[in-house]
C-alpha cells in the first residue's frame, strides 16, 4: 500500500461513519500499547507533537501512557494552528489533565535550551507522511535536539520519522506505522498497529476517489482535460449529447464528433461539434477522427454509434490505429467484442451492462458480490485493460484488485444514465488518471448525482438531470 492510500481509507471510512475522531483515538491508543509492550511502564516519557494529525496521535497515546507512566508534553508550534477538529479536541483534553505536563513552544530558542537527560522514552509526533521537502523551524530544531538524545533514550516515531525520507529526519528505535506498511519507508523499523478500518475498505468506492481524480492545474483554456467524444448514428443523437454534456462541467474542452444529421440537432455552446459527412460514422472518416484525436487528452466511442457494417469498419480501424486512453461504451463494446485485438497495448476502459459483458466475453456476471467481482477481474487480467461492469452495485478491475461502487438508486435504470457515466469516465481520462481511478472517479460521482435527484424527486428524473446535476454532487464530495 502506498501513502496515497492512507488519505484514500481515512475519507472513505468517514464515509461509511467511522470518524476521524474514532482513528485518531485507535492510533494513539495502539501506540502507547506498543510502547509499553516494549520498554515497560513507570517510565518517565518525553511526547513532542506538532500541530497536524501527526501531533494529534501524539496526544492520544500520551493521555494512554500518563495511567502508568510519568509524561510531558512538548507542543512545538501555535496551539491556535492545530488544524483538525479530532487534534484540537485531544489537545484541550490533554490541558485539563493534572497529571500530563505540558509545554509549549513555539520558537527554535525555546527548544535549543531543553534537557531531555531525565527520559526513558521520546515519542516524535512531529510531522506525518504528508509533508514534503526539508522541515522548517521550529520542527528542524525539534527534529535535532530529539537526535541529540539517539542511544541515550529510545526513540519512538509516531507513523515514520519525522522530516523522513529528508537529510533532516528523527534518527528513531522504530516506527509505529498504521494498518498496513507503505511501500514508499525504507530504512527504519516499523511496527504496524490496526486502528479499525474494516475490510471493506480494500473493495471500496468512495468519495476519495473522486477528490484525487478531480485534478485541475492549469491556468489557461485546455490545460485542463480535453475530451473527444465519437458517436450518434442515424438512429440515436441523444446518447452522444449526454456523454459530452456530462464531461462538459470536468474538463476545460469536449469535441463531439458525430454524423451531420445528428450535430444539427445539437446547439449547445459548450461543446464543440465536429460534423461526419452522412448519416452515419464509417471507414472514410477515420482519418477525421485520427486528426481530432490528436488534439485532446482522451476519448470516449461509441455512445449511439450504431453497429450497421460501415460503422463497424470504422470503429476496428480507428482503435488500431489510436493511441491515446480511451473508453469504450454502448454500440462501441458490441462492435470490440469481435476485434479485441485492437485494444492490445492501449489504455482503455470497456464499461457494460451485464448482458454487453455477456456479449463481450461469452459469460454472465452472477452470483455473490463477490463471485461477480472475480470474474470481472479475471476478464480485466485477460484483456489487460480496465472494467466498470455497470449495475445495483458497479463492480471496477485493472485485473489486479476488484472495487465495487454503492452510489446509485433504481432511478437510474432511466435511459441514457450509462452515456453520462461513460462521459464522466472520459473525463477524469482527460484529466490525467489512469483508467482504474477515472472509473472508480466516474462510478461514485454519477451514482451520487443520482442519489442527490432522489432526495429530490424520489426516482422520478432523467439522464440529463443526472449530467446537470454533477457540478452539486462534485462540490459535496470534494467539501466532504
Amino acid at each position: 500500500m502506498r501513502i496515497e492510500d492512507v488519505y484514500i481509507w481515512d475519507i472513505n471510512a468517514k464515509w461509511l461513519g467511522i470518524t476521524p475522531f474514532q482513528l485518531m483515538e485507535n492510533a494513539g491508543a495502539g501506540v502507547a500499547r506498543v510502547i509499553e509492550e516494549r520498554f515497560g511502564k513507570g517510565l518517565k516519557i518525553a511526547v513532542f507533537c506538532g500541530t497536524g494529525n501527526n501531533g494529534g496521535d501524539g496526544f492520544v497515546a500520551a493521555r494512554h501512557l500518563s495511567f502508568e507512566n510519568d509524561v510531558t508534553v512538548f507542543l512545538v508550534g501555535d496551539e491556535a494552528k492545530i488544524r483538525s477538529e479530532e487534534a484540537k479536541l485531544n489537545w484541550g483534553i490533554l490541558k485539563n489533565l493534572e497529571f500530563v505536563k505540558v509545554k509549549v513552544l513555539k520558537d527554535s530558542s525555546q527548544i535549543k535550551d531543553l534537557d531531555l537527560s531525565s527520559f526513558n522514552v521520546i515519542v516524535d509526533a512531529l510531522l506525518g507522511a504528508g509533508t514534503k521537502g526539508e522541515p522548517r523551524e521550529p520542527i528542524k530544531s525539534a527534529i535535532e535536539k530529539i537526535n541529540e538524545y539517539s542511544g541515550k533514550a529510545k526513540i519512538v516515531s509516531i507513523d515514520l520519522p519525522s522530516g523522513y525520507p529528508s537529510e533532516v529526519r528523527v534518527e528513531c528505535d522504530l516506527a509505529i506505522t498504521f494498518q498496513w506498511d507503505k511501500e514508499e519507508f525504507r530504512d527504519f523499523e516499523r511496527v504496524i498497529v490496526k486502528i479499525g478500518y474494516p475490510r471493506e475498505l480494500y473493495h471500496l468506492v468512495g468519495p476519495a476517489h473522486v477528490k484525487f481524480a478531480f485534478k485541475r492545474k492549469g491556468e489557461h483554456k485546455g490545460q485542463n482535460g480535453k475530451l473527444l467524444i465519437i458517436g450518434g448514428s442515424e438512429n440515436y443523437y441523444g446518447a452522444p449529447y449526454l456523454a459530452a454534456k456530462a464531461a462538459s462541467y470536468l474538463v476545460d474542452l469536449v469535441f463531439l464528433l458525430t454524423p451531420e444529421r445528428v450535430a444539427k440537432k445539437i446547439t449547445d455552446p459548450n461543446l464543440i461539434i465536429r460534423e461526419a459527412r452522412g448519416e452515419n460514422l464509417t471507414a472514410r472518416h477515420v482519418e477525421e477522427a485520427l486528426k481530432l484525436a490528436e488534439k485532446v487528452d482522451a476519448i470516449v466511442l461509441g455512445p449511439g454509434i450504431g453497429i450497421n457494417e460501415a460503422t463497424k469498419a470504422f470503429v476496428s480501424e480507428f482503435l488500431e490505429r489510436v493511441n491515446k486512453p480511451i473508453v469504450i461504451d454502448a454500440d462501441g463494446l458490441k462492435i470490440v467484442a469481435e476485434h479485441k485485438e485492437s485494444l492490445k497495448g492501449k489504455a482503455f476502459v470497456l464499461t457494460p451492462h451485464s448482458g454487453e459483458f455477456y456479449t463481450l466475453f461469452g459469460v454472465k456476471p452472477e452470483g455473490s458480490l463477490e463471485e461477480r467481482a472475480k470474474l470481472v477481474m479475471e476478464k480485466a487480467k485477460e484483456i489487460e485493460g480496465t472494467i466498470l461492469l455497470k449495475g445495483p452495485i458497479d463492480i471496477i478491475s485493472d485485473g489486479n484488485g476488484w472495487y465495487y461502487n454503492k452510489t446509485g438508486n433504481k432511478g437510474m435504470t432511466t435511459g441514457g444514465t450509462g452515456d453520462v457515466l461513460a462521459g464522466t469516465v472520459g473525463a477524469f481520462l482527460a484529466l490525467g488518471n489512469n483508467p482504474l481511478r477515472a472509473a472508480q472517479a466516474a462510478a461514485f460521482l454519477v451514482g451520487y448525482a443520482g442519489d442527490l435527484l432522489k432526495e429530490e424527486r424520489e426516482e422520478a428524473y432523467t439522464a440529463i438531470d443526472v449530467a446537470e446535476k454533477i457540478p452539486r454532487a462534485l462540490k459535496d464530495v470534494i467539501e466532504f
